[in-house]
């Protein structure tokens, strides 16, 4: 079993929102003021260690096993390797794409950890975990109460807005059952209109904060390249510096919510009030007015139409003459 005094964390967010690049330099910079973390990854994927092993992916535990013949037959040196500042990774990996269920591996994992003595001499355990709240495998580390703080990366994007909102509605159900909270909203920023306090906002809105916002750089995509993070690439840039910044902020994280998730046209007409989505009326104006530009434009071609039918008809009629 684990020890209680272990911070168990955990990194929601849509797909494709940059969750697992932001998670690693996250811990890469905990690791650098002394924090001993375990990095679980929950993706299929396997995609959730490789800037800390500085290898396209980890062999995960469901692959092992099958090599082994049954989980039982592993041993835990085999599935935890350490990497950058001596964080210990594990993949749990899953099925091929269309076959099986993906939360098994993830069941499997943790259970093999917490059996195995995984769990020991750690500060904190973070589970990256794919995509949005979709099955009862990936909401395991909420279900069953691994995961005490859940931190959602997300954007102004509207897709990563709704799943934000959609994964805090997961916390939800299970926060009363298992003591989870949401530690906050990770703004990783896409540069959209007013990104900064939509997702503020929204944070106020469903009761947690916006614990930072990670500005855009292409730094983080030239140390993805190499298959670093930027704490290890790029040590002394400013996006170091806010990957610090946010690792000190979840270190010293005390304003750990039960959410208050919106109903899709809370959400909505939050979206509408900051002029991302137009609402029904402005959809209805903007149509009428498309309309009538439409009718407007076609009356002028049947006109010029009409115009040069008649000087046609008159020049026929002068040849004739």
């Amino acid at each position: 079993m684990s020890d209680e005094r272990i911070r168990q964390i955990a990194f929601y967010g849509k797909g494709g929102i940059g969750k697992s690049t932001t998670s690693q330099n996250t811990l890469a910079a905990m690791a650098e003021m002394g924090k001993r973390i375990l990095i679980v990854g929950c993706d299929p994927k396997a995609d959730s260690t490789r800037l800390i092993l500085h290898c396209k992916a980890q062999t995960t535990v469901l692959h092992l096993a099958a090599e082994k013949g049954a989980v039982e037959d592993l041993e835990l040196e085999e599935v935890v390797i350490n990497g950058f500042r001596d964080i210990r990774c594990v993949e749990s990996g899953g099925p091929e794409p269309g076959v099986g269920c993906a939360g098994r591996g993830i069941i499997t994992a943790i259970n093999f950890l917490e059996e195995n003595g995984a769990y020991q001499d750690l500060d904190f355990v973070s589970y990256d975990v794919l995509g949005d709240v979709v099955c009862g495998g990936f909401a395991m580390p909420i279900r069953e109460g691994k995961a005490q703080e859940i931190y959602i990366v997300t954007s102004g994007e509207m897709m990563a807005m709704f799943a934000a909102n959609n994964i805090s509605r997961g916390i939800l159900k299970y926060a009363h059952s298992g003591g989870v909270r949401l530690g906050g909203l990770i703004c990783n920023s896409r540069k959209t209109d007013r990104e900064w306090d939509l997702i503020s906002e929204l944070a106020r809105r469903i009761s947690t904060q916006m614990i930072h916002f990670v500005p855009r750089d292409n730094i983080v995509q030239h140390a993805e390249l190499r298959r670093m993070t930027v704490n290890e690439y790029a040590p002394e840039s400013n996006q170091a510096n806010e990957y610090r910044t946010l690792a000190t902020k979840i270190i010293n994280n005390d304003f750990m919510a039960v959410p208050t998730p919106l109903e899709m046209d809370e959400l909505e007409d939050l979206l509408i009030e900051f002029g991302i989505l137009e609402s029904d009326e402005q959809v209805q104006k903007l149509t009428t007015t498309a309309q009538a530009q439409d009718e407007k434009e076609k009356r002028q071609e049947d006109a010029e139409g009409e115009a040069l039918e008649a000087i046609k008809k008159g020049n026929v009629e002068i040849v004739a003459g």
